[in-house]
């Protein structure tokens, strides 16, 4: 191998300098710098120093900035044509506490005085110095927030962290997007809990109005991940819904109707069966209205089937609660409402209680009125409505019997879940059954009171994105 060893290499002729020919490679040696060569608009990312607090920027070079303890600021160099400077968010962490770029001095940025601020998640941009009127310019800016995941990432409703866990949480219409999936096929299995409406209570114009059915409640929650010890716990659903990476329409029903009164009885005092609630292949169905109360035989005496059935008007014949689980599914997705299959009693039978996720709607005793079901209590599925992602939540609770005054001993009570009541005394409208949980209403008081409306159902998909 031949050394040649000089000062400086110039032209013979001409104005074009080569060095080396087509296909070699000029490199420079271990150690050696270069100089008048100029940037080709690039930067040196700095890898080795990630920064967490202020500092002055060198041309050149590209920064990683740290902001998870808190915001600081990145200074520029003095400004000369062609410096160039990179900065980026380390960790996807602007958005919650910013990083501030300022110029050296008087020196402007995009044409404007003062520094600027990056405030969102992932982003990043570059800096040249063009010259004293618009300073230094953004030449790019990027927004580079995606992660890389084994786990399912997905959008819509409202979203919640807990642990390992998404929880998105739908109170009513709306979509849930899975935007990718995990490579490991069990990663792609997700919990739910799917409630429908509930069903309106009876209206009374003569005795007291049969509370409303729970709506339908159905659920999955992975045994290994999310063990339930509550209520609900039996009748978990054998499988998780599998997704892929598309878009899945979400539908929450909304409460039935109650009963209106009117006299001589018509069939508008039967309340309303409430609407299903639909995720993927799981369908939850409505909760039953309840029967109406009515000084005789009457064919709308009966409450109605549902997720849960709709309890029996009061009066002075036999009424029959609506049937649970109506369509059939397994493992159950509610109960019956309650009936009086006694018959006639002195003083008139009071109205039964709606059925609930897991417990059916109690029956009238005499002057003694049925409370409507409890229905099914689960934890971990979020925090929306009230509830708390630790303690126990139940949904789809019976609507209390109406009561017929004055000889109704004492008043009845909604299921837990959300099931309505009577109000205390009077002729009034009976209790709506709460928002989002798919609640019976509460039976209409007599001689002219109207049935409460069904709560509103709920969906919630869970899964875990870490």
């Amino acid at each position: 191998m031949s050394k040649i060893e000089v000062d400086a290499i110039d032209k013979q002729s001409g104005s074009t300098l080569t060095i080396g020919g087509s296909g070699t490679t000029v490199q420079l040696g271990t150690g050696a710098s270069q100089t008048g060569f100029g940037r080709t608009g690039t930067v040196d990312w700095q890898t080795g120093s990630i920064k967490t607090a202020t500092f002055t920027a060198a041309s050149g070079e590209g920064y990683f900035c740290n902001t998870t303890s808190s915001g600081f600021t990145v200074n520029l160099p003095a400004g000369s044509a062609g410096a160039i400077v990179s900065v980026q968010d380390y960790n996807n962490t602007f958005d919650t506490n910013s990083l501030e770029v300022a110029p050296n001095g008087s020196e402007k940025i995009n044409g404007g005085e003062g520094a600027i601020t990056l405030t969102t998640e992932g982003q990043g941009i570059t800096l040249v110095y063009i010259d004293a009127t618009v300073g230094w310019r953004t030449v790019q800016d990027n927004d580079f927030a995606a992660a890389g995941s084994t786990h399912i990432t997905a959008t819509g409703g409202t979203i919640t962290t807990s642990g390992n866990f998404k929880i998105h949480t739908f109170t009513g219409p709306g979509t849930f997007t899975v935007c990718s999936t995990s490579p490991s096929a069990p990663n792609n299995i997700v919990d739910y809990l799917v409630v429908a409406g509930g069903g309106g209570a009876g209206a009374t114009p003569g005795n007291s109005g049969g509370g409303g059915g729970g709506g339908g409640f159905r659920y999955f929650a992975n045994p290994s991940s999310n063990p339930q010890s509550g209520p609900g716990g039996p009748r978990n659903a054998p499988a998780g819904i599998t997704v892929t990476a598309t878009s899945f329409p979400i539908t929450v029903g909304g409460g039935g109707a109650g009963g209106t009164s009117a006299s001589p009885p018509a069939p508008g005092g039967v309340g309303t069966t409430g609407s299903n609630s639909v995720f993927s292949t799981i369908i939850s169905a409505g909760g039953g209205g309840g029967g109406m109360g009515t000084p005789g035989s009457d064919p709308n005496h009966d409450g109605l089937n549902g997720g849960s059935g709709g309890g029996g008007g009061g009066g002075n014949s036999v009424s029959t609660g609506g049937t649970g689980n109506t369509p059939p599914v397994s493992p159950a997705q509610g109960t019956n409402g309650g009936g009086n299959a006694c018959g006639p009693a002195s003083p008139d039978h009071q109205s039964n209680g709606g059925g609930g996720a897991v417990v059916a709607g109690q029956p009238t005793q005499g002057p003694v009125g049925g409370n409507g079901g409890n229905g099914g209590g689960l934890t971990g599925f979020g925090s929306g409505n009230g509830q708390c992602s630790s303690c126990v939540q139940y949904f789809a609770g019976g609507g209390g019997a109406g009561r017929n005054p004055p000889t109704m001993s004492s008043n009845t009570t909604g299921g837990l879940g959300g099931g309505g009541a009577p109000p205390g005394s009077g002729s009034a409208t009976g209790g709506a059954g709460t928002t989002n949980t798919g609640g019976g209403g509460g039976g209409g008081v007599g001689p002219n009171g109207n049935g409460g409306a069904g709560g509103s159902g709920i969906v919630v998909v869970r899964y875990r994105f870490q």
